[in-house]
């Protein structure tokens, strides 16, 4: 059984009422494994939504997502390479998770860490998620430019010398015994049609961030289901 463990920020963790990437990509993890016990499993400490009322990650709302859907997940509102680095290894020890889809970096780019800060995280991060099993398989996304990167051209610039950064950093640590993978920005994602506020994704969003992921595992490693069967 492979162990998916998503990994992220607010784009990822959601918030009350939505039904997240994460719910997306799980609809493409059945299509691919099928629905048995031993086919795959989402594991991850945290299951809540971020609930904007409370100000706190406390809401169980996930619209009207499958009961089966597994809420597992390590991602937080406001969270990025920053603090996911600390905790990740004993997360990917307890969960034993095989494999990281992870989507980190614009939260740190805009409050905490500049680009060359950010890629040292990503480092320590893997490093950390080997340390509790080494032979883990992690995917990245590149930060896509929110609605900030329109008006903030020294931002702008940030997120594109991370994703250099980044894609820098999967090709030094990238290894046969534990393979990184970079997924691709969609192609025709728009942030104003696409994110219901130039940031998070609204149900087009949600779909083509799960499409991506699934199609970067197809093509590198084999099969995970990426035709329309079992999409909401």
């Amino acid at each position: 059984m492979l162990r998916f463990m998503f990994v992220g920020d607010s784009m990822t963790i959601g918030s009350a009422g939505e039904l997240t990437w994460r719910y997306r990509m799980w609809q493409h993890l059945r299509a691919a494994y099928g629905d048995g016990d031993n086919g795959f499993a989402i594991v991850g400490p945290r299951d809540t939504l971020y609930d904007k009322t409370a100000d706190a990650p406390v809401s169980h709302d996930y619209a009207d997502a499958d009961p089966a859907f597994p809420r597992a997940h390590l991602a937080g509102w406001g969270e990025g390479w920053l603090h996911m680095a600390p905790v990740i290894e004993d997360a990917v020890a307890t969960a034993r998770a095989d494999v990281l889809l992870i989507s980190l970096g614009l939260i740190d780019l805009g409050f905490y860490t500049d680009a060359e800060q950010t890629a040292l995280n990503v480092r320590a991060f893997v490093a950390a998620a080997r340390a509790a099993n080494p032979h883990v398989r992690l995917v990245l996304l590149p930060v896509i430019p929110n609605v900030r990167a329109e008006t903030d051209a020294p931002f702008a610039a940030e997120v594109a010398h991370f994703n250099t950064l980044l894609a820098k950093a999967v090709a030094d640590l990238d290894s046969g015994r534990s393979p990184l993978l970079l997924a691709s920005v969609p192609e025709s994602y728009d942030i104003h049609a696409d994110t219901y506020d130039g940031t998070h994704p609204n149900a087009s969003g949600e779909h083509k961030l799960a499409d991506t992921f699934a199609r970067a595992m197809r093509q590198a490693w084999g099969p995970v289901g990426t035709g329309p069967r079992g999409l909401a």
